[in-house]
């Protein structure tokens, strides 16, 4: 079963409502290949390794102490 049948499938469980037009299936095709880029990176990079740049992006958003 492709994305597109399964998010359609699901709206229909979910809120009794069909796809409701090809702008919503293509949505979901669209999300596919996310889904994909996210599944080839798993592995790759732990929660622990994150990026320092997000750590320095922390810090400047850091409310200051008192």
């Amino acid at each position: 079963m492709s994305l597109r049948e399964t998010v359609a499938v699901q709206a229909v469980t979910w809120t009794g409502i069909s796809e409701p037009n090809d702008a919503a299936g293509a949505m979901a095709d669209m999300l596919a290949f996310s889904i994909k880029g996210f599944a080839a990176l798993r592995g790759e990079l732990a929660f622990e390794d994150e990026p320092s740049s997000f750590e320095a992006a922390l810090q400047e958003t850091k409310e200051p102490t008192r």
